[in-house]
């Protein structure tokens, strides 16, 4: 993988969170019944930055937590082997609440379908929303997200890599070459 631009330094991807917080908090009308659900892996740190920023705009702690899809993807048999799969954290009963899914990178749509999905075995949210760090288009399926930080038309061979403080050791988005 060769790195081609940077995209978003770590002030631009702080900038791109508060919007998206502030977008939620109005679009909710107040976060009464929100709950935060990242997908592994970085859409954990970033459902935690959202709940941080909810926090302190907002004066209201909403739970926050984070889901593995492993066992949801429609591409499972495809991958040899047993799945490695990884715990999930739900914070509170899904039943009646606005769940905001929140993932790093939309593409294709099937890792948000397999969210969705996901979310449903734990019970019925009264509306299920959709928070992306960045939408990079090609979908395959009928998926759009309520929250973009920021589009980002690519091709094929190139992808974009999130990278965040918590896991990587730095902030920023990156456009890269396969």
């Amino acid at each position: 993988m060769k790195y081609k631009s940077k995209i978003m330094d770590e002030k631009g991807v702080e900038r791109s969170i508060a919007r998206i917080t502030h977008e939620i908090i109005e679009k909710n009308h107040g976060v009464e019944d929100v709950c935060l659900i990242g997908i592994r892996t970085r859409g954990i740190p970033l459902a935690v930055k959202l709940g941080e920023n909810i926090k302190k705009f907002e004066g209201i702690s909403v739970p926050v937590g984070h889901i593995d899809i492993t066992l949801y993807r429609d591409d499972l048999s495809e991958i040899s082997g047993a799945p490695e799969t990884g715990q999930s954290s739900i914070p509170c009963d899904m039943n009646n609440k606005i769940v905001v899914i929140v993932d790093d990178v939309i593409y294709t749509g099937r890792t948000a379908r397999a969210a969705i999905e996901a979310v449903f075995s734990y019970g019925r949210p009264k509306l299920i929303q959709l928070a992306v760090l960045v939408d990079r288009g090609h979908r395959e399926l009928p998926i759009r997200p309520d929250f973009v930080g920021k589009n980002v038309p690519t091709s094929k061979s190139e992808m974009i890599s999130v990278k965040t403080t918590d896991i990587d050791g730095e902030s920023g988005v990156y456009l890269c070459e396969i």
